[in-house]
């Protein structure tokens, strides 16, 4: 008998129905006509032990048991999963063949793994035991991938990367949870100081841009605009560039300050001739965007329709797992196996059944088109978020549903569109021995970007989608056609006067924009050089998760579209050191356990520095208090103690469940996804 262990019992049905009917559905379990059975877990069954799993004595919070750390790990089965655990434990030992059938990213890996080392399977039946990778929960797509599985042993690392991932933020988010809370009562804190690897330094991301908010100060700064005019009367402008001899009036940035400099430079220049220096005219291109990754797609949800990253993920777990509309949705690809450019067609025509809007007064697409999407070193575990075969019925989906699948769906298509062209002239010219640019932009043929001109009804919004907007960000103007020593005529000089402007506060879409690229800002240059500039903090799957948490724990708070820290969110930050609140530390880590998953690191060159750096982190605690909570009050929905006295059992909250979890720094128990 063939046992497939599902991720969670959507995945189990999508399985179960394309295998040998009639089915028979029993408690926790379907089987198949043939005696295959499917049967699946509901996110992690198990779950990392209290630290008094591990000695008595660690159920009192003291500063002396720091840093807790387990010779041999812990897990124990979630209470409530008890009951599925127990299915899972009869069909295994009747099973002759195992197959991983959990979600493709390394937590999905982890779970079916963890649970059938949990159960005590070995020799034989682990060595052959089989992973099948879902992506699209579709029938045909479903068929496919049986078609395709692999031996779970080729995703050990996978797991063990999973694993380090898990064991880290135990370690790291309990430890320094119980220290910082610890030390947080001397100074009058009556809450829990919740401190995670992850969860911390996007909280400080947010402090420090707060702060630099509120210590800007503005000042003028000063441009010059020339107006010129060709013998044929054609007018134009161009901008000043200040030369090398104007940089004491300028800052660091190359903005002119003196505002007597750019007064005299307007004074010279009108009514001056001018000549032409260099006229440079080249043709370019920009390829169709990539099909969207899970942050990419929050990031644009976020601009375009106001949607937290949260929302969007629960939407595209709707249109994956309700609707069967979308691929796997916690991707962090975007790219897609060359073997699926064969289902192009198929997919283009269920778009365009379902949304034929999106190609209303443009080209159709053209299936046969490969862009560079299509890229098999690209692609690991999972790919890129695309549409499914089915077609959609718009009016059965929610404003969300619909507003998502629809950007997914453009995505796509962009895909089977020739590049976008155009004429890009860039302009020197010479007045009164200073020199002006300018710099033309003219279509030459719209390409993939055809679709953004045609929005639909649910993308009349204010603005396109940021693909667009990336590339339309400077002003280009429309200028005559000039050539090299040509002479013009400055009519006049103008003198523009602006403000600097402080740094915007976060919104959902530039904190997950942050939280993508992190290496803009790591302080540290050496790890900057170690980091791509998609490395991150957490993963597609665990960042929406951890913004909501820093709302949930009261350290971030929304004004509108902006997103800025609390009393305790900043008190919090600027108690701990540095290390701790800068994303350094945890996006090397990242980078390490994504080096595990690569079969390019090991599991004890990850965990060895950290236990290090966590024994120093730990010491600097206990050497300071942390003042910059003495007199912040515990917000409401904040984690209170009812007393704390340093005894056996005083860890009760007013929401027990809740502050324990906070307090111990483990994962969540609704969904599979841990949050750092």
């Amino acid at each position: 008998m063939i046992l497939y262990i599902a991720e969670k019992p959507s995945l189990g049905r999508a399985i179960a129905d394309v295998l040998p009917k009639p089915l028979k559905k029993g408690d926790g379990f379907i089987r198949a006509a043939n005696g295959d059975c499917v049967s699946w877990c509901v996110g992690h069954l198990l779950e990392q032990a209290e630290p008094d799993a591990y000695s008595p004595e660690y159920k009192s919070w003291k500063f002396e048991h720091l840093p807790i750390v387990p010779e041999t790990w812990k897990m124990k089965p979630k209470y409530k999963m008890r009951g599925q655990i127990a299915v899972l434990r009869g069909l295994v030992k009747e099973a002759t063949q195992l197959v991983n059938a959990g979600d493709p990213d390394r937590e999905g890996q982890l779970l079916v793994d963890e649970i059938i080392a949990h159960l005590g399977v070995k020799g034989a039946k682990l060595q052959n035991a089989q992973r099948l990778l879902i992506s699209d929960l579709n029938p045909q797509a479903v068929k496919r991938a049986l078609g395709q599985l692999r031996s779970n042993r080729e995703f050990i690392p996978l797991s063990t990367s999973a694993l380090a991932r898990s064991r880290a933020d135990w370690l790291y988010g309990m430890n320094m949870t119980r220290a910082y809370t610890i030390q947080g009562r001397k100074v009058g804190y009556q809450g829990v100081l919740s401190v995670g690897r992850v969860q911390t330094p996007v909280l400080g991301l947010v402090v420090r841009r707060d702060a630099e908010i509120a210590e800007f100060v503005s000042k003028p700064f000063y441009e010059v605009l020339a107006h010129l005019a060709t013998d044929n009367q054609e007018r134009f402008s161009a901008k000043w560039q200040p030369s090398e001899a104007c940089q004491p009036y300028m800052d660091e940035e190359g903005r002119v300050l003196s505002k007597g400099l750019a007064q005299n430079v307007v004074g010279r220049i009108s009514g001056q001739g001018a000549r032409v220096e260099k006229v440079v005219a080249q043709d370019k291109k920009q390829n169709a965007p990539l099909p969207y990754s899970l942050s990419a797609l929050q990031i644009d949800a976020a601009k375009r329709f106001g949607m937290s990253a949260k929302s969007v993920l629960d939407t595209c777990q709707s249109l994956y797992e309700k609707h069967k509309l979308i691929t796997y949705p916690r991707s962090d690809s975007r790219y897609l196996p060359v073997e699926q450019h064969g289902l192009a067609p198929s997919v283009i025509r269920a778009v365009l059944s379902g949304a034929s809007e999106l190609v209303s007064g443009c080209e159709q697409p053209n299936a046969k088109l490969k862009s560079k999407a299509w890229n098999d070193k690209k692609v690991d575990a999972h790919h890129a978020i695309v549409p499914t075969e089915k077609t959609a019925n718009l009016s059965n989906l929610s404003q969300a549903e619909k507003q998502l699948y629809l950007q997914i769906a453009r995505q796509y298509l962009m895909q089977f569109y020739p590049a976008y062209l155009y004429k890009e002239t860039q302009v020197e010219i010479i007045i009164a021995g200073g020199l002006f640019k300018t710099k033309a932009k003219q279509e030459v043929a719209l390409g993939w970007k055809q679709l953004l001109k045609q929005p639909t009804k649910a993308d009349q919004e204010k603005s396109q989608t940021s693909q667009s907007q990336s590339d339309d960000d400077e002003h280009l103007a429309n200028i005559p056609a000039l050539i090299k020593g040509q002479v013009l005529l400055c009519e006049r000089g103008e003198l523009l006067e602006k403000q600097t402007q402080p740094p915007k506060h976060f919104t959902d879409a530039t904190l997950l924009s942050a939280m993508t690229g992190i290496s803009r800002y790591v302080t540290d240059s050496e790890i900057r050089k170690i980091l791509k500039e998609t490395d991150g903090l957490g993963t597609e799957a665990t960042r929406a998760g951890i913004i909501e948490l820093l709302f949930k724990r009261n350290y971030l708070t929304r004004q509108g579209k902006s997103i800025l820290a609390t009393e305790v969110g900043k008190g919090l930050i600027n108690s701990l050191p540095q290390s701790a609140t800068t994303p350094d530390m945890t996006a090397l880590w990242e980078n390490n356990l994504d080096a595990i998953s690569r079969k390019e690191a090991k599991y004890q060159s990850f965990m060895e520095p950290l236990l290090a750096s966590l024994q120093q982190l730990i010491t600097q605690a206990g050497a300071q208090l942390p003042t910059s909570l003495q007199g912040v009050k515990v917000p409401d929905g904040g984690f209170k103690k009812r007393r704390y006295s340093g005894k056996k059992g005083t860890s009760a909250t007013n929401k027990a469940s809740t502050t324990k979890r906070a307090a111990t720094a483990k994962k969540p128990a609704v969904r599979k996804k841990a949050s750092g």
